[in-house]
């Protein structure tokens, strides 16, 4: 999935170390590198600093979120003085055989890291440690990190959750901000969502047992798919599934109704680095650490915005943010 990603996210852990969390594509047990020159993910990135501190390793997953963001680390500690690869993959399990052994550094979400650790270190079963409270659930992710050697860095006001939207017409039509409003409004909806959101407490399950919304089936055509948009706009379906930072929302004429009950996870971004790697080169803390007090999540949904729907390359697009915020 960004196939779930978000996340993104969430899903990229629940599911994650035997079925596949965030993403519902799979990427084979190598770590494909990414080109700087180029879109694809199968060739090796390096960066243009004097890498007078040494090598560097980024790993992550390849949808065009991460990918905009491994590109900000990436040209962050390039000019930090590291001689930076960037390797993106397809899952959040394929690059975690790998994490912290061979790669130093992660973008991540904090609620599918913990999932994904957690249900590492306790199995399938094992009760969640997320909560929509980003602090807290930093606090219980951090002693499952430290088990694997790894480190979690400051999370970002930035957060990528799962989310629903309805046509800015439907929107209007009934005075929906929120899904609160949805559900006081008593009308009856199709869902278009992903496959397993059916019962789950972040899809819905939730939307029925927290908001009392009224969903009449749900139709498994994807998160934040194509089929998932055409579907709501046509009025096959009325509420779909897709992420916080959908920054193609606006121009299709689509509107967020906020989770004002929270029933999502937070989906913090964060930097997860090596402990080892950490321990020689305190410095990547401090210009990651810069990294995440900046971002916020209205400034990543423009940032994906100009990669979804102006087609500009992520890398040029994370470059000019970052000059603008005078980081680079």
């Amino acid at each position: 999935m960004r196939s779930y990603p978000r996340p993104r996210r969430a899903l990229a852990a629940l599911l994650a170390v035997g079925t596949l969390l965030i993403a519902t594509a799979c990427a084979g047990n190598n770590v494909a590198g990414k080109s700087n020159n180029s879109n694809q993910n199968s060739s090796s990135s390096t960066g243009g600093g004097s890498a007078a501190k040494g090598s560097l390793t980024i790993s992550g997953q390849n949808f065009p979120e991460a990918e905009l963001v491994a590109d900000m680390y990436q040209q962050l500690l390039s000019k930090a003085g590291y001689d930076v690869t960037v390797k993106l993959v397809g899952t959040r399990d394929v690059y975690m055989k790998q994490f912290p052994d061979s790669v130093d550094v992660v973008p991540e979400y904090l609620g599918g890291i913990a999932d994904f650790l957690n249900i590492q270190e306790n199995g399938q079963n094992a009760q969640s440690i997320t909560t929509p409270d980003a602090q807290e659930t930093l606090k219980n992710l951090e002693p499952l990190a430290k088990k694997a050697g790894i480190t979690m860095l400051q999370p970002s006001q930035a957060t990528d959750q799962n989310a629903f939207f309805v046509t800015t017409k439907y929107a209007k039509k009934h005075s929906l901000s929120t899904l609160t409003d949805l559900g006081k409004s008593g009308e009856k909806v199709v869902l278009a969502a992903a496959p397993d959101c059916k019962g789950r407490t972040d899809c819905a399950g939730g939307l029925e047992k927290t908001y009392g919304i009224k969903i009449a089936k749900v139709l498994p055509l994807g998160y934040a798919s194509d089929q998932t948009y055409q579907s709501v706009l046509n009025g096959e379906s009325q509420l779909g599934e897709t992420s916080t930072t959908d920054g193609t929302l606006s121009k299709q004429g689509l509107t967020l109704l906020a989770d004002d009950q929270h029933i999502q996870p937070a989906q913090n971004l964060i930097p997860a680095v090596s402990t080892a790697f950490l321990n020689k080169h305190p410095d990547v803390a401090d210009t990651l650490n810069k990294l995440m007090a900046t971002l916020n999540t209205q400034d990543l949904t423009t940032l994906n915005g100009k990669v979804s729907n102006q087609r500009q390359k992520p890398e040029d697009v994370a470059k000019a943010y970052l000059q603008s915020k005078g980081l680079l």
